[in-house]
């Protein structure tokens, strides 16, 4: 019988399978050519860092450890202040007493390489990048909705504002008015402050009682809540950082917001009870010195 088959090719070996394609051992990835290499597998990113070893981080990250880092600084001064305008007085009982505790303590976070290291630079960086921060997120909010025209803008809230972060706006112009009436004024109107002393601010309460117990309890208090609600932030205690995967995540929040108000109100508790119990009290001074008091105290009600 006749074979009708038509013709097939011809097959070169037993390693051709069908459709005429060769089959070949399959080689691990160290033995691909290197010309294949770079095409096909893309070549990792190794994570960038710079001279400094800071690494390759948004404008986010170092603005929140300006902020957090600063307020270390910030916080030695604060605790050498609270003890030498409230705890000696509430010791000593005494406003000239408790001068001479001032005076011997003053030149070491006063002076000319301290204030400015432990007061004037780590305030003005923790108040910039406060700022900053605030306006960074609120741009990544509009390239995130893609706003593009002024109404677009309109639309998109602002970025919350947490409590913290508005009592420390809300300290601003009262440290400032402070910081003014005890380190700037002085200065302009004799030359130095080196008589700038706790008399003169008992002299100051008694001459505006009102004003003057008013402004240093808002300053104290919302000073005060601003740091330890700040710090407890820092060490991850605030009621919003409780772990999400906690059974009991809502009465680990209220423990801890009880706890935070309540450790604030027993530090403004003290610093008022020396500030305005003993120092507030102390009443006006006498002679010469209570007279450039006058002289100082007038020249800010002009002002």
């Amino acid at each position: 019988m006749a074979n009708n088959a038509p013709d097939l090719p011809p097959v070169a070996d037993d390693d051709t399978g069908v459709m005429g394609l060769t089959q070949v051992d399959p080689s691990p990835v160290e033995e691909t050519p290197l010309e294949y290499k770079e095409g096909y597998f893309p070549p990792a990113q190794a994570a960038r860092a710079t001279t400094l070893g800071l690494g390759n981080h948004g404008p986010a990250y170092y603005l929140t450890r300006i902020q957090k880092y600063s307020s270390y600084a910030f916080t030695v001064f604060a605790a050498f202040h609270i003890t030498n305008t409230s705890l000696v007085p509430l010791l000593t009982r005494s406003v000239p007493e408790a001068n001479r505790y001032l005076l011997l303590t003053r030149p070491y976070y006063q002076s000319a390489l301290a204030e400015p290291l432990l007061v004037a630079l780590p305030l003005a960086a923790h108040i910039a990048s406060g700022i900053a921060l605030r306006f960074y997120r609120r741009r990544q909010a509009l390239k995130r909705y893609g706003a593009e025209t002024h109404t677009d803008r309109k639309t998109i809230p602002w970025p919350s504002l947490s409590g913290t972060s508005a009592l420390g706006y809300a300290l601003v112009p009262l440290a400032g008015f402070h910081v003014w009436t005890t380190r700037i004024l002085p200065p302009y109107m004799h030359g130095d402050n080196s008589m700038i002393s706790l008399s003169y601010i008992s002299h100051g309460f008694a001459l505006h009682p009102l004003v003057s117990f008013g402004g240093f309890v808002a300053l104290v208090g919302v000073g005060t809540w601003h740091f330890v609600w700040g710090w407890a932030r820092w060490l991850g205690y605030a009621p919003s950082q409780a772990s999400p995967t906690e059974s009991r995540r809502h009465l680990t929040k209220k423990r801890r917001w009880y706890a935070i108000n309540g450790v604030s109100l027993a530090l403004t508790g003290l610093w008022l009870a020396g500030s305005l119990g003993i120092v507030g009290r102390g009443g006006k001074t006498g002679g010469w010195i209570g007279r450039e008091f006058d002289e100082l105290y007038n020249a800010m009600v002009r002002w």
